[in-house]
């Protein structure tokens, strides 16, 4: 962390005397954190909380990395957005809601696909990682990026009802690789959209990684370091694991080509920049017309239950594994609630080699 010490306004410290108060941190730890730049990478679930906290305590530089849009199915747990925020982007909205909360505070939001080209660069303008990603090729990018850097990573992961939360490469104790050298069989860890969370639950586990981050920006306490928390909100049970240091697993000096393939996940840059979309009167003359035309629903059965127009209901998270059940040739028209499920969709099935595929521009909400 940078070792200068930025003086404090009136302001500052009024709104930082509850930190000032307490010995362990005073006026030096506030500068610490006020010094501070840390990375977040990904602005969802566990982000939204980690964010806050850390804005709220006056870190002085937070990065906010997510290429993805705010969807409405996001707002169970993803207390940053509110209904407005819908098909914005997530690095964007986040970044007005913390400096609207902060104004002494610095926001640098990263709207852009983590890859293996611009890891290093990203990563190198920070002190920390918070890793709140929700896919295993990310972690694994995140954590190899900083062991080559030198960067200590809060890791945190959720399942259902579970959660997880470390801190790896923190002064020369294990890596992400460390507790896990490989990554799981495709389809053996499924992600929220295909067995949902309980909306609470990042807040619980968030607030926990941003607990361990202001601890190594202080100095403080026992940083989760060779231990992995285990957090089980149905019993409130919380337990320790300890894991070893692996020494190959902490000398790695270059990244990796390919980390989706690593983890058996289609490449996000395999993915068209935006797929073509159509609007809601476009569809209906469409429809009306009698020419061929694939309707496909994204959506989950319960929001496809409450209201649908007609076609067929592939989940977003299954889509990948069903693409047989639709007919390359025949135009496709995707729709979702908001329209970001079905850009989403339409992109991938673009990647794998579909002719004509449409995304319902705003979805079912102007339909």
């Amino acid at each position: 962390m940078n070792s200068a010490a930025p003086a404090f306004s009136a302001a500052e410290t009024n709104r930082y005397s509850r930190h000032l108060l307490l010995p362990e941190i005073g006026v030096a730890g506030q500068q610490k954190l006020k010094a501070a730049k840390v990375l977040v990478v990904g602005c969802g679930g566990l982000g939204c909380p980690v964010l806050q906290y850390l804005a709220a305590a006056g870190v002085g530089t937070l990065g906010l990395l997510d290429s993805d849009r705010v969807d409405d199915s996001n707002l169970q747990r993803q207390v940053l957005y509110a209904t407005t925020d819908v098909g914005r982007p997530k690095a964007v909205a986040a970044a007005e809601k913390l400096q609207a909360q902060n104004p002494f505070i610095q926001l640098q939001p990263h709207q852009v696909h983590l890859t293996s080209a611009n890891a290093l660069d990203l990563f190198r303008a920070y002190d920390i990682v918070v890793d709140c990603s929700d896919n295993f090729a990310t972690r694994y990018l995140v954590n190899d990026a900083c062991v080559v850097l030198g960067k200590p990573l809060v890791f945190g992961a959720i399942f259902k009802f579970e959660g997880q939360v470390s801190v790896f490469n923190y002064q020369g104790g294990p890596t992400y690789r460390c507790l896990y050298a490989q990554p799981p069989a495709a389809g053996e860890a499924p992600s929220c959209a295909e067995i949902g969370v309980l909306g609470v639950l990042p807040g619980l586990v968030g607030t926990m990684q941003a607990t361990e981050a202001l601890k190594i920006i202080l100095a403080l306490g026992e940083v989760l370091s060779g231990r992995l928390l285990l957090v089980d909100a149905l019993s409130m049970r919380f337990q320790t694991m300890r894991f070893n240091a692996v020494a190959a697993n902490q000398q790695l000096t270059a990244l990796a080509p390919d980390y989706a393939a690593f983890c058996g996940e289609l490449p996000t840059d395999a993915l068209p920049a935006r797929a073509p979309e159509i609007s809601a009167d476009e569809l209906k003359e469409w429809q009306h017309s009698g020419r061929p035309l694939q309707l496909l629903d994204v959506r989950e059965p319960h929001e496809h239950a409450l209201r649908h127009i007609g076609g067929q209901l592939v989940p977003l998270a299954q889509l990948p594994e069903r693409l047989a059940h639709l007919n390359a040739t025949v135009p496709v028209v995707v729709h979702c609630a908001s329209g970001v499920r079905s850009q989403k969709a339409a992109q991938l099935l673009l990647a794998q080699g579909f002719a004509k595929v449409y995304s319902l521009r705003n979805g079912l909400a102007e339909y």
